[in-house]
């Protein structure tokens, strides 16, 4: 008697901290069998246990809670208020412990989970496509997408507000960030359709010092590749304008304000329109590839993992749209070159 008062004694003082060090799962599953079949055999039957072992269960956990769990009525047993109480507890534990099983199930199958996404302005024509096709394949996945320029990625990055990072290219010297090119990223010399520089070949790039250029913002990674180009090539361009998206630079072009080096990408929908053409330059396409970016030493998600592995195995499907935008501005090329007709 002594032994069961200093037991409860134990757990009003200790309370949960004291149950779950002297309490084991295997004790609240024996418990939960005994009262869901009415019967310690039953329950041993059930668990593949021999009935002293079952009897033994039940009797470590009535000395742990400080009081008797069942009482025997005739051939059967049922529960003590208390047997009650515990019994209504197992239920809630073992029931969440069989959705947890279901739930980590589903994860590793990828029929449910979450992806967070941080992609660079200048990767917002490339990587909805490649969500988009993952989706289609893991359609129970829930994806966020934040898309901000360089210096907000960065910061996201440093915070890990996100499970990966689309960017351009990163700094070869930063060693606290792990970088996988996954698509290429070809930069294309962008000209208004009727400009007379779109019908000539192998354009030298001393003949664009003379043109009006507009780049992106001071940090912009295309800006930087573009100006490290003209630099190689001893050129100095005569920058017109800075503007700050790929879409107020298209608009300027075709504005008549001057020419941009831009993404290939950024000009997939625009390829059939007819208002925009490539130019061919010396040096150009400038070749960069994106990559998929996330903090060194963090470990992904396997959603994240997926992502990334399916991102690369894309890399055909991102070729093959390159491939159809430069041929359609190859016919836009030729439209323009045709003389016309004689009414």
């Amino acid at each position: 008697m002594a032994d069961t008062k200093d037991a409860q004694a134990t757990v009003s003082d200790g309370g949960a901290e004291y149950l779950i060090r002297h309490t084991t799962l295997r004790q609240l599953q024996v418990l939960e069998a005994i009262c869901r079949l009415g019967s310690f055999t039953r329950a041993a039957e059930e668990l593949f246990l021999s009935q002293p072992t079952v009897s033994m269960q039940i009797k470590k956990l009535a000395d742990t809670l400080g009081t008797p769990l069942f009482r025997q009525t005739g051939r059967s047993v049922e529960p003590t208020d208390a047997g009650r109480q515990v019994y209504a507890s197992c239920r809630e534990i073992l029931g969440s412990l069989s959705n947890l099983d279901v739930k980590l199930s589903d994860l590793k199958q990828l029929r449910r989970g979450r992806l967070r996404l941080g992609v660079l302005t200048t990767a917002a024509s490339v990587a909805p496509e490649i969500l988009g096709a993952f989706c289609l394949r893991y359609p129970g996945i829930d994806v966020s997408l934040q898309v901000t320029n360089r210096e907000h990625i960065a910061e996201r990055l440093r915070a890990h507000d996100d499970d990966l990072y689309v960017t351009g290219q990163p700094r070869e010297d930063d060693d606290e960030i792990e970088t996988t090119p996954f698509a290429p990223n070809p930069l294309v010399m962008v000209a208004r359709a009727d400009h007379p520089l779109v019908q000539e070949r192998d354009i030298p790039l001393a003949r664009l010092a003379g043109e009006n250029l507009i780049l992106r913002e001071p940090g912009s990674g295309i800006r930087d590749a573009v100006l490290k180009h003209f630099t190689a090539l001893g050129v100095q361009p005569q920058v017109r304008m800075e503007l700050g998206s790929n879409e107020a630079i298209k608009h300027a072009i075709v504005g008549g304000l001057g020419i941009s080096a831009l993404s290939l990408h950024s000009l997939t929908l625009e390829s059939a329109g007819g208002q925009l053409a490539l130019l061919d330059v010396e040096g150009f396409p400038i070749m960069r590839r994106w990559h998929l970016v996330y903090w060194r030493g963090r470990e992904l998600s396997l959603v994240a993992r997926t992502f990334l592995d399916f991102a690369m195995e894309y890399e055909p499907e991102v070729r093959a749209r390159l491939a159809e935008a430069q041929a359609a501005f190859d016919r836009t090329r030729l439209k323009h070159s045709r003389p016309e007709e004689p009414a």
